[in-house]
């Protein structure tokens, strides 16, 4: 069965909902290591920028590899 256009992104999505907490949490523990010293507020913004960039990638590649799923069916 094919996956539709819709689970796809809600899957991507969810998928990178829970990436964001984990990368803001990462950042919040290593960025001190390298000696960055980033407000919460500016943690958060990072954050949400790879978040965007993260569903956009996702969902491509989702449908990148459903679409070669299909078309070995009809080969």
């Amino acid at each position: 069965m094919k996956q539709s256009k819709q689970m796809s992104l809600l899957e991507s999505l969810t998928n990178v909902a829970v990436g964001y907490g984990v990368a803001v949490s990462a950042q919040i523990l290593v960025f001190p290591i390298f000696g960055l010293d980033v407000p919460l507020s500016d943690n958060l913004a990072i954050g949400a920028i790879f978040t965007g960039i993260s569903i956009v990638r996702s969902f491509t590649l989702r449908r990148v590899f459903e679409e070669i799923r299909f078309r070995k069916v009809w080969v």
